[in-house]
């Protein structure tokens, strides 16, 4: 075992020479990456290393290695993101140290101080709290990019220190809801321009019982931006409200609106929901980018077979072309998408959406409308006597509007809709169990996706890793080639630290065959049809992931979890 801790002592010193005999090593059982984890930890612990090396090792996890640095010294490693913390404590201190020693104060007692470190063996960062609190210290340990995220936060929290004093005085004079406030729509402008920049979907307002707090939904996932306390909750949600026209006094039942608003020289448009929660009301506010609606199916990311196939598929005359996956899939985007390839003047293309998010040039959109009695059923009905060609469904969500859609297909319609199925095969089964007959739904489908959003590594930040075959998951271990490669984003700035930066398509499609149409009718087991598909080139969501991982275009762990593999 000496030998070895010296060989290995050897090989880390040097790993930038030393990757490829490492590589080896790993890929035959010699090491594995748990015992190079603990070997590096020791020798961190004993001073033969620092963490700041760390970031030389490529073929480590960073954020592992510190929790071990942080069990053995007796600290806890913990996530941020499940912390219920204000900035109180944190602005109190030199902005310029907290940044400088990678550290964040989130809590003051009357004799101790909670504060989270980056690195549990930076003893100046130690003594710099130690003498300005002057108290005993609660250490805990967290990632560095995570502690940096939130310290980036912390600044912005600063810059908004100002408005939230004018929130307050509003307050303290007796503030009336109903009347403007410019503080208020001064912090909303800030909250929008802010979530804006960091590209979100969603914006989430969240009152707790200490804080208010929001979360930014960033390339699928879900990111907390601002954390405010709690009397700045209830004058926010109130104007919010006022600006999507809702009931400010209604509190006890979901209500949904929206609202324009000018960011520069830009204008957005907003989808507001409001849903009532025992601490409050829970606020999501959905940012509509219009730039969606003009997007081209060969700019989603579709590996060229996939587009060709199901870009052919859309030239068909009639029969249903289905779009499917979980809800946040991008099945809308690809639906505007392909409607962006196929609409003409020589055809008339009606949409029935709930709600419709954009508008679209030489297409007729119809906005269902529940209250009023306009379901999609009755919708589609009316749309078959407007002498349509093409028409796009926003969802399948019963048996009624299936059949109706089948019915438009056989008679001479392309339909375009959507399902929420796990993955194309599965979607036949689905539309079975809704009570279609097997010879109909044979006869009627073009097409069928399944597609899933994965998050693009952050070309700033990527780098080349090396991973223990031994711990992938064995559904992609035969995907992989012997010479495998695979990268991973670092975390810097561009990408907030997340090592990821915007998202791409993975998807699978299912071009329905005279042969497959007929194993439909014939209502054939799901394995049947999948072997036959296979014959023409067929590749499932993940194995279109692992190319992409392979290509340095995302990560394993991120196709494994949106595929939940």
């Amino acid at each position: 075992m000496e030998i070895e801790q010296k060989r290995l002592k050897e090989l880390i010193k040097d790993s930038a020479k030393n990757l490829s005999t490492i590589n080896i090593m790993l890929k035959n059982g010699l090491i594995s990456i748990d015992d190079l984890n603990e070997f590096i930890a020791n020798s961190i612990i004993i001073g033969e290393s620092n963490i700041s090396e760390i970031r030389n090792y490529p073929f480590v996890n960073k954020d592992q290695i510190i929790k071990i640095v942080s069990t053995k010294l007796g600290y806890s490693y913990i996530d941020l993101d499940n912390l219920d913390f204000n900035y109180k404590f944190a602005i109190k201190l030199p902005f310029q140290r907290i940044v400088k020693y990678s550290i964040l104060p989130i809590e003051e007692g009357k004799d101790f101080a909670t504060v989270v470190f980056s690195d549990p063996l930076d003893v100046e960062a130690k003594d710099f709290i130690q003498r300005t609190v002057n108290k005993k210290l609660n250490i805990f340990v967290a990632s560095e990019e995570q502690i940096k995220e939130y310290i980036r936060k912390l600044e912005i929290e600063k810059g908004m220190k100002d408005v939230i004093i004018k929130i307050r005085r509003a307050i303290s004079t007796t503030f009336e809801e109903n009347k403007d406030s410019s503080a208020i729509l001064e912090l909303i402008e800030l909250v929008v321009k802010t979530s804006i920049d960091l590209r979100s979907s969603d914006i989430h307002i969240e009152p707790t019982e200490h804080s208010c707090i929001i979360r930014n939904r960033i390339d699928g996932v879900l990111m907390r931006t601002f954390l405010f306390e709690t009397d700045i909750y209830a004058p926010l949600a109130s104007r919010i409200k006022l600006l999507a026209n809702l009931d400010i006094a209604e509190k006890r039942l979901p209500q949904d609106g929206r609202f324009a608003y000018s960011i520069g020289n830009s204008n957005y448009d907003f989808r507001v929901s409001t849903l009532p929660i025992v601490s409050g009301e829970s606020i999501v506010i959905r940012i509509l980018d219009s730039s969606k609606a003009m997007i081209n199916l060969n700019n989603t990311g579709m590996i060229p077979n996939n587009y060709n196939r199901f870009f052919n598929c859309l030239k068909s005359s009639y029969g249903i072309v289905l779009v499917t996956g979980p809800t946040g899939s991008g099945k809308t985007t690809t639906l505007y998408g392909a409607l962006n390839e196929i609409k003409s003047v020589k055809d008339k293309i009606i949409t029935v959406e709930d709600p419709v998010e954009y508008q679209v040039e030489m297409i007729q959109q119809v906005n269902v409308n529940k209250k009023a009695g306009l379901d999609f059923a009755k919708t589609l009905r009316a749309i078959l006597r407007q002498d349509p060609d093409k028409i796009m469904i926003g969802e399948i969500r019963d048996h009624e509007t299936l059949r109706i859609a089948i019915e438009a297909a056989l008679t001479g319609h392309l339909v375009l809709s959507t399902l929420h199925t796990n993955d194309a095969i599965a979607s036949i089964a689905r539309m079975l169990d809704m009570g279609i007959e097997p010879y109909l739904l044979g006869g009627a489908l073009v097409a069928i996706q399944a597609q899933r959003l994965v998050r693009k590594i952050c070309t700033k930040c990527k780098k080349e890793i090396i991973i223990d075959p031994k711990s992938l998951n064995k559904k992609i271990v035969h995907l992989l080639p012997n010479d495998f490669k695979l990268y991973k984003g670092e975390g810097c700035n561009s990408c907030s630290f997340s090592g990821y930066f915007g998202r791409e398509m993975i998807c699978e499609v299912l071009e329905i065959t005279d042969k497959i149409s007929s194993l439909i009718s014939a209502n054939e087991s799901k394995d049947k049809i999948l072997e036959e598909a296979r014959s023409y080139g067929f590749k499932t969501i993940l194995e279109v992931g692992v190319i992409k991982a392979l290509n340095g275009i995302t990560t394993i762990d991120e196709v494994l979890r949106v595929t939940k593999s």
